[in-house]
Parts: C-alpha cells; sequence; structure tokens
C-alpha cells in the first residue's frame, strides 16, 4: 500500500515537472502564430490547403489558439484541488470540457482529414480526434451522474489524448535526432506513437487501482 502512494506520488511529481517545461514550449510554438499570419512555421507545408480551403485557417487556429488553454485547465483538474477558490476544480473542469467538446476536438479532427504523411497519419489523428472526444464527453456524463470515481477515470483518458500535443513532439525530437528518417515517415511514425503510449500507460494505472 505504502510502495503504491510512493508510485502515485513520484508519478504526480514526474507529471508536474514535465508538464509546466513541456507547456512552456507549446506557449512558444502558440506565440508564433500571433498576429494571424498564413505563412510562417507549420502553416508554410499547408499552403495547398491554406490557398484551396478558406475554412481550413479558421480550423486551425480554433485548434493551435485553445490548445494552450485545454492543456493548463485540464491539468489543473486533475489535480483535483480548489486552491481556497470556491468551485475552482469544478469551473477549471468545465472550461475544459467545453474547449474540447465544442473547439478543440471538432477542429482536431477536421485537420486530421488533412494531416501529413498520407492516409496512415490521416487514420490515426482522426481517430485520435474522435477519442478525445468521446472520453472528454464521457468524463462529463459521470460527473453529471456523480459517478465521481469513474469520472476521474475518464478525465485521466481525456487528458492522455490532451497530452499527444507534448508527447508527439517529445516523440519527433527523439526519432529524428537517432534516426534520421524521411520527414513524412517521422509523421506517420509520430501520428501513432504520440497518443498511444498514453493510453496504455494511463490504463495501466487505472487496472492497478493507482488512478
Amino acid at each position: 500500500m505504502l510502495s503504491a502512494k510512493r508510485n502515485i506520488t513520484f508519478f504526480k511529481i514526474l507529471l508536474i515537472m514535465g508538464f509546466i517545461y513541456f507547456f512552456w514550449l507549446m506557449v512558444m510554438i502558440t506565440l508564433e502564430y500571433i498576429p494571424l499570419n498564413p505563412n510562417v512555421s507549420f502553416l508554410m507545408i499547408k499552403q495547398t490547403e491554406v490557398e484551396h480551403r478558406p475554412e481550413y485557417l479558421y480550423f486551425f487556429y480554433a485548434h493551435v489558439y485553445t490548445s494552450i488553454f485545454v492543456l493548463l485547465s485540464g491539468f489543473l483538474a486533475i489535480l483535483r484541488k480548489d486552491f481556497r477558490l470556491k468551485n475552482f476544480h469544478r469551473n477549471i473542469g468545465k472550461l475544459y470540457i467545453l474547449l474540447i467538446l465544442f473547439l478543440a476536438a471538432p477542429s482536431g479532427i477536421y485537420m486530421g482529414f488533412f494531416a501529413n504523411g498520407g492516409l496512415f497519419s490521416k487514420i490515426s489523428f482522426v481517430i485520435l480526434g474522435f477519442l478525445w472526444w468521446f472520453s472528454t464527453f464521457k468524463a462529463y456524463q459521470l460527473a453529471r451522474q456523480k459517478r465521481f470515481k469513474e469520472h476521474k477515470q475518464w478525465m485521466w483518458r481525456s487528458f492522455a489524448f490532451t497530452l499527444s500535443a507534448i508527447t508527439l513532439r517529445m516523440w519527433k525530437v527523439i526519432i529524428v535526432y537517432l534516426f534520421h528518417p524521411n520527414p513524412m515517415d517521422v509523421y506517420q511514425i509520430i501520428a501513432w506513437l504520440g497518443w498511444i503510449p498514453n493510453i496504455l500507460l494511463i490504463e495501466y494505472l487505472i487496472t492497478k487501482k493507482q488512478i
């Protein structure tokens, strides 16, 4: 029992430290798109969509601009603390859920259909988007039903998918550094590697009753 508690504490500390660092990196990435400019960073390789699909930029900016707020609100929600603010956990959880259900996940699903790396990558990102939406909606449903233990588990699943924004970039750096593959091959790999290990880890922790 004591060992399990130590594992949970270690996991939380590791998560907090890693999250702070990578959240800062995500903020830096987001700032690249302020002010609006369709000719910077990632959009430079998406000019076909930018030029021929006027709606693409709307979905892209909705996804990018909500990402840091989704990451931060999700992180604060899973900490399950009010920080001496009345209903803080409940309100921050609502913000997280609303952002995903109405902006982040739908825009992510749309963008998944145009992902780099071909059909293999597109399938992964679309699946990720739907699983992200569903797990978040399930967490919301369970909270409404006051089934808080299950709600907590589904929030962790949702946050595992949220963290794919960070982990896929982490894997990209590692893979490029070690193997120097073709850029399109990298997209095909990280499209799956960015979220599958995340959810497997959460499912393992849930099975072991550590979440």
